[in-house]
Parts: structure tokens; C-alpha cells; sequence
């Protein structure tokens, strides 16, 4: 009876070589297909994007970046946290204390324990998860992968929401 049992348990718990069952029912205001996403994304931006994958720490490119401005998402564009909000959680990816605007939660159950995915909620794009132990004033941690986050200085704020510049990287 248990062996019948373990490959269930193993995909409950996000055993390796599981993936996450989640349920696509949201519609978002960008919409792509799976080849249109690829067309446009770095191999590691579509791995995390749009396959919920994670980058390793300490290897991403705004997990130590300083500068004023604001944090967008790499494959739309949209508005995601002020450099105002980000501290150094020492786990290696950009931490912010507050978005900018809510941001989509979905609970993960993918490791075997329970943890909060965030994603962009105008392009469904997999940003990283919110944890519960950051600072003031919220205590929350949205800790985010690099690659799923470009970096608008604060000087070109009028052209943040623009998905070309974005792509172009024409900060």
C-alpha cells in the first residue's frame, strides 16, 4: 500500500522532477504564447518567467544594485517595487518590503512546505515568492529573481510601463 502511496506523496510535496500543478485561469492583459514568449526572452528570463524557475543566488544582477529608481518587469514593463523598498535580506536576490501596486499570490506548495509565488499581474510572469519575515514597516520579504526584473532609473520614470524599451534595455 505505501509504495502505491509514494509517487503521490513525491508529487504532493514537489518531490525533484515534479512540477508545480497550477491552474491557468486568469487571463492577463499581455498574453503570449509559449513561442512568442521565447522570441522574446532570454533562455533564463523564459525559465523563470514563464516556467517558474528560480536563478541561483548571488548570481543575478540587482541582488547588490543600489541605484534610484524603479523595478519592472523584464517581459512587460510593468511597475513592480521602488528602489525606495529594497534592503538587503542577505539571501542573495533583490528583497523589497512593499510592491508598488498588489502584486498576483499564489500559494506554492512546490518544496514540501507552503510558501506565497508572486507573479506580475499584468503578464502572469513568475517573479520570485513573499515570505513574512522582512522588515518594517510591512514585515514582508518579496523576494525576487534578477532576471525577471529590469532596472528603470528614476530620470526615465515617463517611460516605464513601455514594453519596447524595456526589451531594448534603453535605460
Amino acid at each position: 500500500m505505501f509504495r502505491f502511496l509514494m509517487p503521490l506523496f513525491a508529487t504532493a510535496c514537489g518531490a525533484q522532477g515534479a512540477a508545480p500543478i497550477v491552474a491557468e485561469t486568469r487571463v492577463y492583459e499581455v498574453t503570449k504564447t509559449p513561442e512568442e514568449w521565447r522570441s522574446l526572452l532570454t533562455a533564463d528570463e523564459f525559465y523563470v518567467l514563464r516556467q517558474a524557475g528560480t536563478e541561483r543566488a548571488f548570481t543575478g544582477d540587482l541582488w547588490d544594485h543600489h541605484e534610484d529608481g524603479v523595478y519592472v518587469c523584464s517581459a512587460c514593463g510593468q511597475p513592480l517595487f521602488d528602489s525606495a523598498t529594497k534592503f538587503e535580506s542577505g539571501t542573495g536576490w533583490p528583497s523589497y518590503y512593499a510592491p508598488l501596486n498588489p502584486l498576483e499570490e499564489i500559494s506554492d506548495y512546490a518544496l514540501g512546505m507552503q510558501r506565497t509565488e508572486v507573479r506580475c499581474p499584468r503578464c502572469g510572469g513568475h517573479l520570485g515568492h513573499v515570505f513574512d519575515d522582512g522588515p518594517r514597516p510591512t514585515g514582508q520579504r518579496y523576494c525576487m529573481n534578477s532576471v525577471s526584473l529590469d532596472f528603470v532609473p528614476r530620470a526615465n520614470a515617463s517611460q516605464i510601463g513601455d514594453p519596447a524599451a524595456v526589451r531594448l534595455g534603453g535605460w
